[in-house]
């Protein structure tokens, strides 16, 4: 651990020599716009009571009479709680103003929390654990992400939607079994399981779909 914070710190000074001298806002790429129910879809940030909250599922239900109505499950990305809510058909929400900024995976601490360094600024950002939780299985030393920003404090991490990983456990491959049909469960360089098809070695390197835990072919 000493010796990544020594190596990090190493690189952050070799890095700042080339930062600009003043700082830079980073460019909104999320603005604040008006929707209604029937623009709700899973992964959408929306701002209700000041704070950003992000569609996880919704479903909508038609009614003999009358309007539809919809419900929404959010989760509070500032505190971390999910809500359920249901909404007449129309009813109107505004989405939140989100910033995003590339910055690449350093290491983690003894509590959990995560750091990175910007890619635009080079400034070394911590990233409470509890709001990396739900990624922090994909997270791997070196992996460029996307850090999240709500009235410039960090919401969310993104990590990309497909990666490349090492296969480091899994059973052994069955001679002449090269079906897909056959699969088991490996764990990846990153501590995150996968289902694989049976003939994967370990020490393959594969392709995975993030967003759905899901093997997509060997790399």
């Amino acid at each position: 651990m000493m010796f990544k914070k020594a190596l990090f710190a190493t690189l952050l000074t070799s890095a700042a020599a080339f930062a600009p001298s003043h700082s830079v806002a980073r460019p909104a790429t999320s603005l604040n716009v008006a929707i209604d129910t029937s623009d709700i879809k899973n992964g959408l940030t929306v701002e209700i009571d000041n704070e950003p909250y992000k569609v996880l599922s919704f479903s909508i239900m038609k009614q003999a009479r009358g309007a539809a109505k919809t419900t929404i499950k959010f989760k509070n990305l500032m505190r971390g709680n999910t809500i359920e809510n249901t909404y007449r058909s129309g009813e109107k929400f505004e989405t939140a103003m989100i910033e995003k900024s590339p910055a690449q995976y350093t290491y983690a601490d003894e509590s959990g929390n995560f750091f990175f360094m910007d890619s635009e600024t080079f400034e070394e950002v911590m990233v409470e654990a509890n709001l990396v939780e739900d990624v922090a299985k994909w997270i791997t030393e070196g992996m460029e992400c996307s850090l999240i920003y709500f009235k410039g404090k960090v919401i969310e991490v993104a990590v990309p939607g497909t990666y490349v990983y090492e296969v480091v456990e899994t059973e052994p491959s069955v001679k002449g079994n090269t079906a897909n049909a056959h699969t088991k469960p490996a764990v990846l360089s990153s501590g995150a399981t996968v289902t694989i098809p049976g003939f994967i070695e370990q020490g393959t390197s594969i392709k995975v779909d993030t967003s759905k835990g899901e093997y997509l072919e060997r790399a």
